[in-house]
């Protein structure tokens, strides 16, 4: 199934639950430095290093396993590292209990308290504290209206859906005012729709609070419709720290090119380059396409080099006729339509080249079809794709 994926656009507020005009003042950034965790023979994390600036949007991504929920608990206190060192705005706090971190996490179970009300679930850690009636209302009031459950505030949990709980985990989280908020797979007990609806709102809070938010998922789309920078991870190390464009179209290794949405992935060998505008025009030989391919790059490749070629599917053009037009920075190939998958506002074309190989397309669907799709299966067709728009990866095997 094709999952939709949305590029956030950052943006601030001025309009700071916390106090803060501009700039958020509740925050700092984090700094983990060399973390290394081992569980007996098992390394969950093995020499991680990650920097998130104060107030972002910071998403570890990756597959089960891979150490991103070890990373979380280290950084929350509830964890600590066989090596290496973890810092807030410069200060090491390796030595100090959760509770002195100012740090606050959000579990996908919400852990509420199922005999308390929405309100007194909010409103609970200020009674810790023994703040007064008039703060404790004041406070509370202000959360429950950012996450819009004016509606339920006198409800226990178990008379709400699982995305009203988890906005109640939200507010009770954001109204001890933590500098780093931490959120583990918070959505991944929802169903997708939900899902989606709960994570724009999810933005907007932050985009409201100001302060930085560390969430951690295996869900890719996810990841790069929030986050301002993504930490992709497997086997406990960090592959690539990047924006959600720099991810998904400039994979630094293998593992995040096919991680990351879909993609054609094919063995390559670099054959020459040439000088092309303030760039390099690189030729590549892919023998699971027939030959040579053109791709652009920004820095020169050292003909015989072992590489990955790799071309999104929703770049790549679908015809029945020939694109005559004469460029010799497109790579063109025929073939026939072995597998359509309508999905409504898309189709997915599986094409095997008259080589053998396949080309996987993604055509976009901009115009009401009465019949339904103009290209069917068994169609020969014609798909091509500019230098451009493909890209060399040569960090392989990881």
């Amino acid at each position: 199934m094709t999952q939709e994926i949305i590029f956030r656009t950052i943006h601030c507020t001025n309009d700071l639950p916390y106090g803060g005009i501009g700039k958020p003042l509740n925050t700092f950034p984090v700094a983990a430095s060399h973390i290394t965790r081992a569980f007996g023979d098992f390394k969950a994390l093995d020499d991680v290093s990650v920097t998130i600036n104060a107030g972002e949007f910071f998403s570890l991504l990756g597959p089960s396993g891979c150490g991103k929920t070890t990373l979380l608990r280290i950084i929350a206190g509830f964890d600590y590292p066989d090596s290496g060192s973890l810092t807030f705005d410069g200060k090491d706090i390796l030595d100090l209990p959760p509770e002195k971190r100012h740090v606050n996490t959000i579990f996908q179970t919400y852990a509420l308290f199922p005999h308390l009300s929405v309100y007194d679930n909010i409103a609970f850690a200020l009674k810790l504290k023994k703040r007064s009636k008039e703060e404790i209302d004041e406070k509370v009031w202000r959360f429950v209206r950012m996450v819009q459950l004016e509606d339920h505030v006198f409800k226990k949990p178990s008379q709400l859906s699982g995305g009203q709980k988890q906005r109640v985990a939200i507010a009770r989280a954001l109204i001890n005012e933590p500098n780093v908020l931490l959120l583990d797979e918070p959505l991944s007990a929802l169903d997708a729709k939900l899902r989606q609806n709960l994570l724009v709102e999810l933005d907007k809070i932050h985009d409201q609070v100001g302060i930085t938010f560390i969430y951690v998922t295996h869900d890719q789309s996810e990841a790069l419709s929030v986050s301002d920078h993504i930490a992709v991870m497997n086997k406990g190390k960090v592959l690539q720290i990047g924006t959600p464009y720099e991810i998904y179209e400039a994979p630094a290794t293998e593992f995040v090119a096919k991680f990351i949405g879909e993609t054609n992935y094919y063995p390559a060998t670099v054959v020459s380059f040439e000088s092309y505008k303030d760039e390099y025009l690189v030729k590549a030989l892919v023998p699971e396409l027939g030959g040579e391919v053109l791709v652009t790059d920004f820095e020169p490749q050292e003909p015989g080099k072992e590489v990955a070629y790799t071309v999104r599917p929703e770049k790549v053009h679908i015809a029945t006729e020939l694109h005559t037009k004469a460029d010799r920075l497109i790579n063109s190939y025929s073939g026939v339509v072995e597998e359509p998958v309508y999905s409504g506002f898309q189709s997915k074309y599986f094409v095997k080249l008259d080589n053998g190989s396949t080309v996987k397309v993604l055509k976009q669907h901009e115009n009401y079809m009465d019949d339904g799709p103009d290209i069917e299966w068994k169609d020969h067709v014609y798909v091509s794709w500019s230098a451009e728009d493909g890209f060399l990866i040569k960090e392989m095997g990881q």
